[in-house]
């Protein structure tokens, strides 16, 4: 279905153009009172400030290494500034690898950034840090990140915590809180149960499912719906598609039944038009436009030139070949038969018959190529047959081979003649039966189209029902199939089978003698007696008198367009399939989003759609409540916070409270909220312990360089905004 004029076009944001960065200069401030930096250390973005300021710098967590090939100097990128460079997009990477914290190189060219972002003028970092790992890191990503914090940097103490906790005080401030954490992350999805203010991390449930994942689902949906699109459909672009315009349905199978409806799913699609470059057309000038058409005429006449060069040497060489024929019959009279038979073969004569032939042809042949170059077209000439009326006793043998040959061309041209009389006859009747339809149509209009719509449906059902029988043919246990069989095997148990090899000229069926015996084919194979050439001839004439005579049928309602038009589902569904889409330039480089919208996200709660091997979250959520008490479901039931940036995708909330509601028992006291800031408010929670007194005490997670001296790099201490694994107690 070709988009209307009223459709709304999305178009990709331009890419944001970074500014220059400013660093800050009160750095003495911040050295005096010790303040604490705080760093989000996110999959997709890199968050930090001091634990003072109201708001974070935020920056895309990617870094860029590279040798500029025209000053041949090493160039290193973090932020903003790799997209804007096209060499340092081909050379992007991540420090993560899914949740795993992999490319330490990575991490300090983002610590690097922070710390110069930041202002600190020293020769080493002498402020407490905060700062976020994954759920249960692994020991190999934490010994190298306080290696580098410690050895580095030489800060004087670091608390890891864990960004759903911190999201989680922020937006549930009571100490004695209680609540289910439920954390969107790149990477994954965790569940978390918090009691009494602290993570039971030994209940807590991950399922491997993300924003990363959901933006991939998202483009192999779309390559595989528009396998033929004529650019190259990048991560970025889908996951912008995937944040912009994916939802979650309260029914997803409710959701399917809706979109059943073609009108449905028009008014559901979202068409993103992506960039393209339009052809350049030069416009010529009247100049330009005359002299191509001198051009062509000149051409033409040059043709025209050429094929009257070779029509005239045509006639020459065949005067030629004409006067060399003629010159033969004087030397006719001079020699005898056998000599005379012998100068033909030295022409190229096999025979006398012949040569009288040739000559003939060759006079005709001329006559008319000269009547054609006069413009006067002569009648032919009524052939005449002299022999057959002599006795065959009265001529010789080579007269008698052209009599008979005369006799063979008497009733070759008697046979032209009646079927000439045939198709007169025939053109008459047809001009007297369109005289009469034409008085039928004058009289009685309504009549005559009815009676022709009526023609029409009864022939198009005809095909329609061939086409269906040629598909069930194909499954050999159909109804069709069967019959067929059984006509087949009529036929051949018709007559008993021989018991000698037949002999060549004996035991003759004649079958095929009658023109009717050949029908059985057409009723085997298309289950009557019509062809489907003779079908579509007969549908060709109705479909010309109805779309001359009548109004009200369009060139869409013929068969022709019937048949080569998709479903309407399927046009809804990709409207690319549409001749205007692969006309249009623009139009060919657009594509709508349906079904996709709803289907992505629903891989959150049936993960096998997507191909994951892995429970859904509705049931990672019940077997995480069903591990506690039902007192303890109460608690956690009255706060079930939503963070982490796919946290933001539309219906999220009211989805998972109908996904919890079965679950608890009823009239139970469920709240299923999103976080104020799902994207900043881990940072913002800790900010908010960093300014507090208990921030920096071993008890509260604070990590000193005698710690890490002592216990090793991969240790931590244990509190209740952090891991537990690899704790010092």
């Amino acid at each position: 279905m070709a988009q209307t004029e009223t459709t709304e076009v999305y178009h990709f944001p331009e890419p944001p153009t970074p500014d220059a960065v400013e660093f800050e200069t009160n750095y003495s401030f911040h050295l005096n009172h010790r303040t604490p930096i705080v760093i989000d250390n996110g999959s997709t973005n890199f968050r930090f400030g001091w634990a003072s300021s109201s708001d974070p710098y935020v920056s895309p967590n990617l870094y860029a290494k590279y040798r500029d090939k025209r000053s041949n100097r090493a160039v290193l990128l973090f932020g903003d500034a790799v997209e804007a460079d096209t060499q340092g997009k081909g050379t992007a990477k991540s420090p993560w690898e899914g949740d795993h914290l992999n490319n330490h190189e990575a991490l300090e060219s983002a610590l690097d950034y922070t710390f110069l972002r930041l202002g600190v003028d020293a020769e080493t970092v002498d402020h407490p840090v905060i700062m976020t790992e994954r759920l249960c890191t692994i020991s190999h990503s934490r010994s190298l990140t306080s290696e580098m914090l410690f050895e580095l940097y030489s800060v004087p103490s670091v608390t890891y915590a864990v960004d759903a906790l911190t999201s989680f005080a922020h937006n549930v401030p009571d100490v004695g809180r209680d609540g289910l954490v439920i954390s969107f992350n790149t990477a994954s999805t965790s569940i978390i149960p918090v009691l009494s203010g602290r993570g039971i991390f030994a209940k807590t449930k991950r399922l491997p499912w993300g924003g990363q994942q959901a933006s991939e689902y998202l483009l192999k949906l779309v390559q595989l719906k528009y396998s033929g699109f004529p650019t190259r459909v990048t991560s970025t672009q889908s996951t912008w598609m995937y944040q912009t315009f994916s939802e979650f349905s309260l029914d997803y199978a409710e959701t399917l039944r809706v979109l059943d409806d073609p009108v449905e799913m028009s008014r559901a699609s979202k068409v993103v038009q992506f960039p393209f470059a339009a052809p350049a057309e030069k416009i010529k000038t009247e100049e330009e436009l005359a002299a191509l058409a001198e051009k062509r005429r000149e051409a033409g006449r040059r043709l025209q030139e050429q094929a009257a060069k070779k029509r005239v040497e045509k006639i020459m060489e065949k005067e030629k070949d004409l006067e060399t024929a003629t010159n033969l019959r004087e030397w006719k009279d001079k020699e005898s038969k056998t000599e005379f038979a012998a100068r033909l073969r030295q022409n190229g004569f096999e025979s006398e018959q012949e040569w009288e032939e040739s000559i003939k042809r060759l006079e005709m042949d001329l006559k008319k190529a000269r009547k054609k170059d006069l413009g006067d077209e002569e009648p032919a000439e009524e052939p005449t047959f002299p022999l057959l009326d002599v006795a065959d006793s009265e001529l010789d043998e080579e007269s008698l081979k052209e009599k008979r040959r005369q006799k063979l061309m008497k009733g070759l041209h008697e046979a032209r003649l009646r079927a000439k009389q045939e198709k007169e006859k025939e053109k008459a009747a047809a001009a007297e039966e369109e005289r009469l339809e034409a008085i039928e149509r004058e009289q009685n209009p309504d009549a005559w189209k009815d009676r022709w719509r009526k023609e029409h449906e009864t022939v198009v059902t005809k095909l329609k029902n061939r086409e269906r029988r040629k598909v069930d043919l194909q499954d050999r246990k159909s109804a069709a199939s069967q019959s067929r069989m059984k006509s087949i095997a009529n036929l051949t148990g018709e007559q008993p089978p021989l018991k000698k090899r037949r002999r060549k000229g004996g035991d003759d069926d004649d079958f095929g003698v009658n023109d009717e015996d050949w029908m059985i084919y057409r009723q085997i194979n298309a289950g009557n007696g019509s062809s489907e050439e003779e079908d579509l001839s007969q549908l060709a004439t109705i479909e010309s008198k109805l779309l001359t005579h009548d109004p009200t049928f369009s060139s869409s309602d013929t068969y022709a367009a019937i048949s080569t038009q998709k479903s309407a589902l399927i046009r809804a569904f990709c409207p690319a399939h549409d001749t205007a889409a692969k006309e249009d330039i623009e139009v060919a480089h657009r594509m709508h989003l349906n079904v996709e919208r709803w289907k992505v996200p629903e891989a959150w709660f049936v993960p096998s759609m997507a191909g994951l091997d892995c429970a859904g979250l509705g049931e990672i959520i019940a077997h995480v409540l069903s591990s506690f008490t039902e007192a303890e479901k109460l608690r956690m039931a009255k706060n079930v916070l939503l963070t982490g940036g796919p946290a933001q995708i539309p219906n999220l909330a009211p989805r998972l409270l109908s996904t919890i509601r079965p679950i608890l028992p009823p009239y139970t006291e469920i709240s299923v909220r999103l976080a104020k800031d799902p994207q900043l408010d881990a940072y913002y929670g800790m900010a908010a312990f960093a300014r507090t007194p208990e921030f920096g005490r071993p008890e509260f997670g604070a990590l000193s360089k005698a710690d890490y001296d002592e216990h090793g790099s991969d240790r931590i201490r244990k509190w209740w905004g952090g891991n537990v694994n690899y704790a010092i107690y």
